[in-house]
């Protein structure tokens, strides 16, 4: 017995290592994928990636009859003049504004929404609410401008509401601070049904038995939802809040385009706007590529910090 306890334990037979693909055996079997990308990145090269040369204008007076190559170098003289002018200063503050309202409300309606219609137990009427409110995301700011500025105006059924109800009207489209309320609020309504997709597929990873134990240790629907649901919505929430930091300097040209008018720029202009009217209508093209160009350098600074915030606060990578 002294001679079997004795007796060397068998030694596991060692794994064989997986031989690591060299770069060519990857493209051999990878090479198809590759060639279903070059459209794309063919299309994006060339209005994308060339387009970018345009940029010079921004550090030269330029003429469009003396072209990118015969127009006087003036350096940094443009990014000067846009910090002291005083119209510059306030649309990026608007910018700052309307785009701050839209990132925080346009993350805690979907949030709520999602939990909320998490809720419904009959099928019908959850399929029913979900098409109705993915509907108007599908529809351009053009025809949704046109259908505010009919239902705001002076004459339209919102004011004609308002005074039936003996309530004044109010100047929505004319006025500043409401001007920012209308663009806030819809663009949350076009929007917020598209955006709660994300939450919901996170509600839909759920694992069922943790509702089911705490339905047995006694937990109301309150209780789940507030320890099981929205601890569950909170990191796919950080990721989507976080990488919206990268848009803060968006406010959303279409829409403010098709609303705006001269009697709210100095509330509801815009980056965008603001250079669509240096640029294109009044003809300085090289003050509103600067305009342009610094709004696409902070909204660059703004990406790359959010995607490290995400990845530290909520583990999320793009590979």
């Amino acid at each position: 017995m002294d001679s079997a306890l004795n007796k060397p334990l068998p030694q596991a037979e060692e794994q064989p290592q997986k031989r690591e693909a060299k770069p060519r055996e990857k493209l051999s079997r990878t090479w198809p994928l590759h060639l279903m990308l070059l459209p794309a990145a063919i299309v994006t090269f060339i209005f994308a990636y060339v387009p970018m040369s345009g940029l010079i204008m921004a550090f030269q007076d330029f003429k469009p009859y003396d072209g990118i190559s015969g127009s006087k170098f003036v350096g940094l003289e443009h990014f000067r003049f846009m910090f002291e002018y005083p119209d510059s200063k306030q649309v990026i503050w608007n910018t700052l504004i309307i785009s701050g309202l839209k990132i925080v409300f346009g993350l805690i309606v979907p949030f709520t929404f999602a939990i909320l219609l998490n809720e419904v137990r009959k099928m019908l009427f959850k399929r029913v609410v979900q098409t109705l409110v993915y509907l108007p995301h599908f529809i351009s700011w053009v025809i949704l401008g046109a259908i505010l500025t009919d239902m705001l105006g002076n004459k339209g059924i919102v004011n004609q509401t308002l005074s039936a109800l003996g309530m004044s009207n109010v100047f929505w489209l004319g006025d500043g601070d409401w001007f920012r309320f209308t663009v806030v609020v819809s663009d949350i309504w076009q929007n917020f049904g598209f955006n709660t997709i994300v939450f919901l597929a996170a509600l839909s990873g759920v694992n069922p038995s943790l509702y089911e134990a705490a339905e047995v240790d006694g937990a109301t629907r309150w209780k789940q939802t507030l320890h099981i649901t929205i601890p569950s919505m909170i990191p796919i929430g950080v990721v989507v809040g976080t990488l919206s930091l990268g848009n803060i300097l968006n406010g959303g040209f279409d829409q403010i385009f098709n609303l705006y008018n001269s009697l709210v720029y100095d509330k509801g202009d815009i980056i965008d706007t603001f250079v669509y009217r240096t640029a294109i209508l009044n003809g300085q093209y090289s003050f509103g590529t600067a305009v342009g160009f610094f709004k696409s350098i902070i909204g660059l600074i703004m990406i790359v910090f959010s995607y490290r915030v995400a990845y530290k606060f909520a583990g999320y990578r793009i590979f």
